[in-house]
């Protein structure tokens, strides 16, 4: 893992619109450029990224940084965050981080994804980070790993995944 330096403050969820990015206009980018075209708002950010409030904070080749914001309406019957808000962070972030490393024309699937909860997430914690980074990259497939930390730099969860690689067309 990388150290990172605590988050000082809440970092406001950028405005942004949501949707999807014309596929024709994405093939002709690798995925670092869509990642930043993103972050730039010339693409859309996906439909996912409103309801869970979660998004691209940082990005570079093989690694990137998401922010979320956990909340009363993501609780579970215990009043937990519901594991699957963290999941999906882990997920987008982790996928995202092999994303940053796709030729033009290159797409991925999650071929699977391990998470384990080290501590809980409540609508008290605050803002959470995810950093994730890609282990390898092959031909074929990839793998990434990440973590989920609160603001004083505690790990909340981790998570592993490998991702196929395929070249449209």
């Amino acid at each position: 893992m990388t150290e990172q330096t605590p988050i000082p403050t809440e970092v406001p969820m950028p405005e942004l619109a949501f949707g999807l990015a014309d596929p024709r206009e994405a093939a002709t980018m690798t995925g670092l450029e869509q990642m930043q075209a993103i972050i730039e708002q010339r693409f859309p950010a996906p439909p996912m990224v409103e309801v869970m409030r979660q998004w691209v904070h940082e990005l570079g080749e093989g690694r990137i940084v998401f922010l979320g914001n956990p909340a009363a309406r993501y609780l579970n019957p215990m009043g937990l965050v519901h594991g699957g808000w963290t999941m999906t962070l882990l997920d987008s972030a982790l996928g995202c981080a092999v994303q940053t490393t796709l030729n033009r024309g290159e797409t991925y699937a999650s071929l699977g994804t391990e998470v384990k909860f080290i501590r809980p997430i409540l609508p008290n914690t605050g803002q959470v980070r995810c950093c994730a980074e890609v282990q390898s990259r092959g031909r074929n497939t990839a793998t990434a790993s990440g973590w989920v930390e609160d603001s004083q730099g505690r790990i909340l969860a981790t998570g592993t995944t490998t991702c196929f690689i395929r070249t449209a067309g």
